[in-house]
């Protein structure tokens, strides 16, 4: 079952082997990423000129399950606006959240803004 919502920050530590890896990969098999957070980290890893070959390569063994951004998480990032404007939050944030509110999930990232947010869900920090 997968109980956990991964921000691409999370992953991003994983990936990294940065402070908090460690429990991302204990989450690993019980999580799944957005879509939209999977385009995330695949720019950040472009962005290293890392080919799209190797990138393949480091991100197909995490067996991560991918769920594709839909209408209901795309109406639930719009409502998620008004309640994180301050805060800044980017649309890839929004979509994480929103996808950990459709599905009741936990959404685990290594954003410590995201900790005082009421979103009826539980945000787990990384580090």
């Amino acid at each position: 079952m997968n109980d956990y919502v991964l921000d691409a920050s999370a992953l991003l530590t994983l990936l990294n082997a940065e402070k908090g890896a460690d429990l991302v990969q204990e989450l690993l098999p019980r999580a799944v990423i957005s879509s939209v957070n999977l385009a995330e980290v695949v720019t950040r890893l472009s962005l290293l000129n890392i080919p799209e070959i190797e990138i393949h390569e480091i991100l197909n063994p995490l067996g991560l399950e991918i769920i594709p951004f839909d209408e209901d998480q795309a109406f639930q990032a719009g409502v998620i606006s008004k309640i994180t404007q301050s805060l800044g939050l980017s649309l890839g944030d929004r979509a994480c959240l929103a996808l950990a509110v459709t599905t009741h999930k936990s959404v685990v990232t290594a954003d410590r803004i995201w900790k005082d947010l009421k979103l009826g869900i539980e945000i787990q920090l990384v580090r």
